[in-house]
């Protein structure tokens, strides 16, 4: 966990990485709640009687959209942000998928700060989040994503 105090403490950070989670376990389950929320019935994710007939490992995969979803619980306690009056999501620069991941991985999150800024009275924080899969060669997503920070004056 990274304590930041001030915007000058965030610039302190960048090109530092601030975290590595646990693994999660992308079980079916977790894939079929997703497709349930929104709407993304894709064969590949959701039925695993075609897969198993059909997918180059027999298993279904999980949505690009999940795997990006976890990105905020993933990376959650990496930075602290003393006097937050509220954090929001501010968008993604960039995000590519590398490799799908089929159900029953692991996957992990690791961060590094790319930039810090002052923007509308807030620190607006660009990260580099690689999601990786327990013993692939590449990570499953890169993601550059962007926090906003307000302070509590």
């Amino acid at each position: 966990m990274r304590l930041i105090k001030s915007i000058e403490d965030a610039k302190k950070l960048e090109g530092e990485e601030v975290g590595l989670s646990d693994w999660v376990v992308i079980d079916q389950h977790r894939v079929d709640q997703f497709a349930e929320a929104t709407g993304d019935y894709q064969w590949i994710h959701v039925d695993t009687e075609r897969a198993a007939r059909e997918m180059p490992d027999g298993k279904t995969i999980s949505h690009g959209y999940l795997t990006l979803a976890l990105i905020p619980a993933l990376t959650g306690n990496f930075v602290e942000v003393e006097n937050l009056a509220r954090a929001i999501n501010f968008g993604l620069n960039k995000v590519r998928f590398y490799a799908p991941v089929p159900v029953g991985s692991r996957l992990r999150a690791r961060a590094t700060v790319l930039q810090a800024r002052k923007r509308a009275g807030a620190l607006l924080l660009t990260s580099e989040v690689r999601l990786e899969m327990e013993g692939a060669r590449k990570p499953a997503c890169v993601a550059e994503t962007l926090g906003m920070y307000f302070f509590d004056e």
